[in-house]
């Protein structure tokens, strides 16, 4: 199923589940010629980082050949965050996205309601309706 890790780590690309985070400081740095004080709050944005076209070129393209080899640079590609914060449960969610494609697309035909549907960004990505589905018993 690498193909479809591929597919599903596009998707979360593109649409990050979680826009990012806070962090804070440790110590006074600079930063593209400002001085960032420790103590101050600094905010890391997943959505800006996928959204990058010199981590990823054509970014509004999907494109799931990205993933494949070495894939995106470290810390390009953050999705369940990185480095020692990162989210402790993203195989368990691999596993589960992974079983879950395997049965959408295997046991089910599947139509959009309304498949012209904008996206909407309101702290999460959202359907503008909701991305209401039918799903048919597929039958072997």
């Amino acid at each position: 199923m690498k193909y479809s890790w591929n597919v599903a780590q596009e998707v979360l690309r593109m649409t990050p589940p979680v826009q990012g985070n806070f962090r804070e400081a440790l110590t006074d740095f600079v930063f593209n010629g400002f001085t960032i004080p420790k103590g101050w709050k600094l905010y890391w944005s997943a959505n800006w980082t996928h959204k990058n076209a010199d981590c990823f070129p054509e970014q509004e393209k999907f494109d799931p050949s990205r993933f494949e080899g070495k894939g995106p640079a470290p810390y390009t590609f953050i999705p369940f965050g990185g480095g020692p914060r990162m989210c402790p449960g993203n195989e368990y969610a691999r596993v589960v996205i992974l079983v879950f494609m395997h049965h959408l697309v295997t046991r089910f035909k599947w139509e959009k309601v309304f498949p012209d549907e904008k996206t909407i960004v309101i702290a999460l990505p959202t359907p503008a309706k909701g991305l209401p589905i039918r799903l048919f018993h597929h039958q072997k």
